[in-house]
Order: C-alpha cells, then sequence, then structure tokens
C-alpha cells in the first residue's frame, strides 16, 4: 500500500508500487484533470506537483510518490480562483485544453518560486507542448498571473466551474482515504 497525499488528503492505495503515479491518480483516484501525452514526460501533458516542483507523473512510480504531497489540477483550486486559472481564462490561453492542466500546473509551480519570471524563465520552467499554439498567450498569462500574486494587479474573475467538486469525486476501490484524526 502507498501512503501520501493528494490535494491536501492523506490517502493509501492498494495497488502495485510501480504503478505510475498517472495511472493511479486517473483511474484510481478519478482525478483525470492530468492527461496521459508522450508517456515519456516530455508533452507535460501530466503534469503535477510534487511537493510543490512540478513533475510528469507518467514518469513518477507510487513507491516514488509515498510520503509526497502531490496537487493535480483539481487541488490548485476548487473554483478556478488561483491566478494562473484566472489569468489564462482573462487572456483567452486556452484552446482544446488537452494540455492546460499541465500547463497550469507547471506556471503555478514556477510563480510559487518566483513571482515575477521572464520570458526565458517561463519557457524554461513551462516546457509542455501545445498542438494548438498558445505559446504567446501563455507566456504573457503567466506574468500577469505573477503579478496578481504579488499583489500588483487584478484579473477578472472567470466563471465558477459548472460541477459540483464533491460530486465529481467517487469512491472506488482502490482508494481508502484516512480518517481526519490520523492525518
Amino acid at each position: 500500500m502507498s501512503s501520501l497525499t493528494v490535494n491536501g488528503r492523506a490517502v493509501d492505495l492498494r495497488m502495485d508500487p510501480q504503478t505510475p503515479l498517472l495511472w493511479a491518480l486517473r483511474d484510481a483516484m478519478n482525478l483525470t484533470g492530468s492527461k496521459y501525452g508522450c508517456g515519456v514526460g516530455d508533452c507535460g501533458a501530466c503534469m503535477v506537483l510534487v511537493d510543490g516542483e512540478a513533475q510528469p507523473a507518467c514518469q513518477i512510480s507510487l513507491a516514488n510518490a509515498e510520503g509526497r504531497a502531490i496537487t493535480t489540477i483539481e487541488g490548485l483550486s476548487h473554483d478556478r480562483s488561483h491566478p494562473v486559472q484566472q489569468a489564462f481564462a482573462a487572456a483567452q490561453a486556452v484552446q482544446c485544453g488537452f494540455c492546460t492542466p499541465g500547463i497550469l500546473i507547471a506556471a503555478a509551480g514556477l510563480l510559487a518560486r518566483n513571482p515575477r519570471p521572464s520570458a526565458e524563465e517561463i519557457r524554461a520552467a513551462v516546457p509542455n507542448l501545445c498542438r494548438c499554439g498558445v505559446y504567446p498567450r501563455l507566456v504573457a498569462a503567466i506574468q500577469h498571473a505573477g503579478r496578481v500574486t504579488a499583489g500588483q494587479e487584478a484579473v477578472s474573475a472567470a466563471p465558477a466551474p459548472g460541477i459540483d467538486p464533491g460530486a465529481a469525486a467517487q469512491t472506488v476501490p482502490a482508494l481508502s482515504v484516512a480518517p481526519a484524526h490520523q492525518r
């Protein structure tokens, strides 16, 4: 059994410890925001924060995730209020949406370390591939999110999601959530 914290909740996963974290998140926990893209960690579609650092979930086994804090796009904010989400919506920096969760996670990890990144720092920290070509808007949105995070600017709110976050998650056999007193 692998014990880790996902989106602030302590969980025990009864799965093979060599299972890629991506499949545990998607198949066992119904957290489908992280996408399967290339399977070798190059595209960024499966990006999650591991102890605050953006990493491709397809390249991390449950054994390597043991005891670590994982944040998926679902855990970034439940109401789309994170500055990165707000700035991307305001800049219309989202096209088809397949790569967007990975880009948002990589951007959030970058801004947690550096709220005023240059375009070059953004390109280095957010290497995600996007077939729709949102790169110019991506850089501007991340820089805007940094200014929002620093309290230098505001951003117009994106609409609230159309589904209740509690309704999105379902109990699955491979997942057990530790009782609150054990966290």
